[in-house]
């Protein structure tokens, strides 16, 4: 395989993303390390959920390379990725008559034999998710009974469970209220630091991901750059994201304001 000397859970070289019939974004250079919380933002159609697919190998890339753990991408089986990323979507399908533990057990597929038998180890991750997320209370109940904010909470634990190091969500807080989308964002920052796992997700929240994300990766108008918040204002790649006439970015409170 071939390598490429890095201390990150996921890089990029020179790489460009896309369609058959449509570029989305070229020249991707990032790099993603433990314990990070990192937002993807830009506007509806710039090519997060792209970059997301290219990253997590569901899409090819147009050119350049990305790196897990220093190999490329490539070379590496669909097993061995399912031990390196978790991935958490907004629409998913599973069956509500599922118990929560069962969902999280889910996260321990990769590992289990074909008769999907636990051993100590799974029974062990399994329970230090539901420890993490605070499930224990929840853990019998079944799936079909929960909030959205609750089944959010479930399908992080069962990522978990997989006990990955990085998990990669696509718009985590879809469907939930101001508070929950708060929460949920304030638990991924918590379990990044805590479990040290690399933790990315795409995100229309820009308020929110600028006060408690490590990184943000701006996808916008055929680029992707990586910065950490404050560079992000400093930089002012935020004033010109959206069309001025309606709204615009206050680098004070570091937030989108409706223009007067």
């Amino acid at each position: 395989m071939e390598k490429q000397a890095s201390t990150s859970i996921l890089s990029t070289r020179n790489l460009t993303i896309g369609y058959d019939d449509k570029l989305v974004a070229k020249n991707i250079e990032i790099n993603i390390h433990p314990g990070e919380l990192i937002a993807v933002i830009g506007v509806n159609g710039s090519g997060k959920s792209t970059l997301l697919k290219t990253i997590t190998k569901e899409l090819d890339a147009i050119s350049g390379e990305v790196f897990l753990e220093d190999l490329s991408l490539e070379k590496i089986s669909a097993k061995e990725i399912s031990e390196i990323i978790s991935i958490v979507l907004t629409e998913t399908h599973f069956s509500k008559n599922l118990s929560v533990k069962e969902l999280v057990t889910l996260g321990r597929h990769p590992y289990t034999n074909w008769l999907g038998v636990l051993s100590k180890i799974d029974k062990d991750a399994i329970q230090q998710a539901i420890d993490l997320i605070d499930l224990q209370d929840l853990a019998d109940r079944k799936c079909s009974s929960l909030s959205d904010g609750q089944l959010q909470k479930v399908m992080l634990g069962r990522a978990l469970a997989q006990d990955t190091p990085l998990i990669i969500l696509d718009e985590p807080t879809t469907h939930l209220d101001l508070y929950h989308k708060a929460f949920v964002l304030k638990l991924l920052q918590k379990l990044s630091k805590t479990t040290q796992k690399a933790i990315v997700f795409a995100t229309h929240e820009i308020d929110l991901a600028l006060q408690l994300c490590d990184q943000i990766i701006l996808v916008n108008g055929g680029k992707v750059i990586q910065l950490t918040p404050e560079n992000l204002i400093k930089e002012k790649h935020l004033e010109h994201l959206f069309p001025s006439d309606l709204i615009q970015f206050d680098a004070v409170s570091k937030s989108f304001k409706i223009k007067s």
